[in-house]
C-alpha cells in the first residue's frame, strides 16, 4: 500500500514540477510555493538516486548474504565432514586405547602371577635356607663337641703317652746308667 501512496505522490509532484518549468520557460514569476515544489522535485530525484543506489547496494548485499550463506553452508559442510573425521578418529583411538589398556591389564595379571610365583618360591628358598642353616649349627655343635671329645682324648692320651715317655726315659736312663756302670766295672777289671 506505502508503494502505491509513493507512486501517486511521486506522479502527483512530477506534474507540479513540470507545470513550474513551465513557467519558467514563460517567464513568469514564481511563488514561493513553486520554488518549494521545485525544491521537493530536486529533492525527490536526489532520493530516486539514493533509492536506485540503496537499491543496488541491497541488491550487492543480497548477493553478498547469498554467497556468504553458500560460503557458510559449505564451511558447515566442511566442519561437518571434520568432525565425522575426529568422531571416528576419535572412537578409533579410543577402542586402541582400550585395547591396549585390556592388554596392560593381562600383561598385569600375568606379571602379577610370575611374581607372587617369585615370591612363593624365595619365601620357600629361605625357609629351606633357615633349615639348612639349623641343621648347619647342629652339625657344626656335634662337630665342635667331637672335637671337644677328641681334644680331652687326645689330652688323655698325650698325658698317658708322656707319662710313659717319661717312664720310659727313666728305664732308658736307668739302662743308659747300668751300662755305664757295666763298662766302667769291664774296664776297671780289664786293667
Amino acid at each position: 500500500m506505502s508503494g502505491e501512496i509513493s507512486s501517486i505522490a511521486y506522479d502527483a509532484l512530477k506534474t507540479a514540477v513540470e507545470h513550474t518549468y513551465g513557467k519558467i520557460k514563460e517567464g513568469k514569476k514564481l511563488s514561493t510555493e513553486d520554488i518549494f515544489l521545485l525544491y521537493l522535485g530536486t529533492i525527490v530525484e536526489e532520493l530516486k538516486g539514493a533509492r536506485t543506489e540503496i537499491a543496488r547496494l541491497e541488491q550487492k548485499i543480497d548477493e553478498v548474504n547469498k554467497t556468504l550463506s553458500q560460503r557458510i553452508d559449505e564451511t558447515n559442510k566442511r566442519i561437518d565432514q571434520v568432525n565425522i573425521r575426529i568422531d571416528e578418529t576419535t572412537k578409533m583411538l579410543l577402542q586402541k586405547v582400550d585395547k591396549t589398556n585390556k592388554r596392560i591389564g593381562e600383561i598385569n595379571n600375568v606379571l602379577s602371577q610370575r611374581i607372587d610365583s617369585t615370591n612363593k618360591r624365595i619365601d620357600e628358598t629361605n625357609q629351606r635356607m633357615v633349615e639348612m642353616s639349623q641343621k648347619m649349627l647342629e652339625i657344626f655343635q656335634e662337630l665342635n663337641r667331637r672335637i671337644d671329645d677328641t681334644n680331652r682324648r687326645i689330652d688323655e692320651i698325650t698325658k698317658t703317652l708322656v707319662l710313659k715317655i717319661d717312664e720310659t726315659n727313666k728305664r732308658i736312663d736307668a739302662v743308659y746308667q747300668l751300662m755305664l756302670e757295666i763298662r766302667q766295672l769291664l774296664t776297671s777289671q780289664r786293667q
